[in-house]
């Protein structure tokens, strides 16, 4: 068995993989103050209630886009579970290449996202990937493989704290459809404002971002915690992939054996 570590900016997912079936996933909050022995602690934990142990791990890949955390979790890989993590970084064989200005800038999560949106959706057409994350990224990546460019947006959770922080009476709310886009209280229309307006901002992007590929047929694949509500209203969207970030993992640590 293996483990998926996924490093983000508001949560650490983790996703334990029997060969290419995802047995137990596990979601924390990514707290930059935390030590390796707290994260050891949890990590033991939560295999615990899986019925798993350190024994039936072989090995460990991390992808993380908080530099600050990295020598703290690779050190939990080490004590914890008795593996040193493969980290997603540059020189890693990916199978994918990156034609942008600066390879190096482009984050893990949005590499490991991408290769997994190719090798499982695309191939014979391009393939245009969504994650709503704390920010919103859209990967562009050709039939050959080919990572272009894509789009960064802020993010639907980061765009309500804004709201929420910013004024004096605005309520913190549950993202969910309200049905309809003439609300009638406060709850209902912020919700209609964030989660109506997100989905015309990726049906836009999308649009356009077919447009400039000069291919309409480009296969639309949404992941993150939120994509599956947006993939409900988004017309764009071929696609919900929620694992599709721990399977891109899995596929890189197979690549790299």
């Amino acid at each position: 068995m293996i483990i998926c570590i996924d490093i983000g900016n508001t949560n650490i997912k983790y996703g334990v993989f029997e060969k290419d079936k995802l047995i137990a996933t596990f979601r924390v909050a990514s707290k930059r103050t935390s030590t390796a022995d707290e994260y050891g602690v949890i990590v033991r934990d939560l295999l615990a209630s899986a019925k798993l142990s350190k024994k039936d791990i072989t090995g460990v890949i991390m992808s993380s886009v908080i530099p600050q955390l990295n020598y703290t979790m690779e050190h939990m890989c080490e004590q914890y579970l008795g593996k040193k993590p493969l980290v997603v970084a540059p020189g890693l064989k990916t199978g994918i290449n990156l034609k942008v200005d600066s390879p190096k800038e482009v984050g893990a999560d949005r590499i490991v996202n991408s290769v997994a949106a190719y090798r499982k959706y695309g191939g014979e057409k391009p393939v245009i990937c969504i994650d709503f994350g704390t920010a919103t990224t859209i990967n562009v990546i050709t039939e050959k493989g080919e990572l272009i460019g894509g789009v960064i947006a802020p993010g639907i959770k980061s765009s309500l704290d804004s709201l929420v922080n910013g004024t004096a009476k605005l309520p913190n709310i549950e993202l969910e459809l309200p049905g309809k886009v003439i609300c009638k209280d406060t709850i209902t229309n912020m919700q209609a404002g964030l989660l109506y307006g997100f989905a015309g901002l990726v049906d836009y992007l999308v649009r356009k971002t077919k447009r400039e590929l000069g291919n309409k047929d480009a296969v639309v694949v949404a992941t993150g915690g939120l994509g599956e509500i947006i993939a409900q209203e988004a017309k764009c969207i071929d696609y919900s992939d929620r694992g599709l970030t721990l399977e891109g993992l899995r596929l890189l640590y197979e690549l790299n054996q």
